[in-house]
């Protein structure tokens, strides 16, 4: 059987691992074998993070609605039950970003939530 060598491939290859290790510490960034773990390591490192950003950013969000809806006078819960019974269909990223920068336009919000809840008892 004729010998293999990889040549280009091979070549190509280790370039773009050692490329993707620029900026680890130490043995990291310069040995192939141990670049190529520390590689793989930090793509799923970043593909849980991408993962997780998303939650962050969901919290972030509930936490911004939450205070602003309680200086209204209304808990946060009683906020989305009321839109919801409204059907204003706004989402949290754009309910937070009116919580912050326009005070006055997410009271109006508030008050349709107020105006559409089940009086409780």
């Amino acid at each position: 059987m004729p010998r293999v060598k990889g040549g280009n491939r091979r070549l190509t290859r280790r370039k773009r691992i050692l490329k993707q290790a620029k900026g680890f510490y130490g043995a990291r960034k310069n040995l192939f074998r141990t670049a190529i773990e520390a590689v793989d390591r930090s793509m799923q490192e970043a593909y849980i993070g991408r993962k997780l950003r998303k939650r962050d950013f969901r919290s972030l969000w509930i936490i911004r609605i939450n205070a602003a809806a309680r200086e209204q006078g209304i808990s946060y819960s009683r906020l989305i039950q009321g839109l919801k019974n409204a059907q204003v269909g706004i989402n949290r990223k754009m309910m937070a970003e009116l919580a912050v920068h326009h005070p006055q336009d997410f009271a109006q919000l508030a008050e349709i939530a107020k105006n559409n809840l089940a009086p409780q008892s």
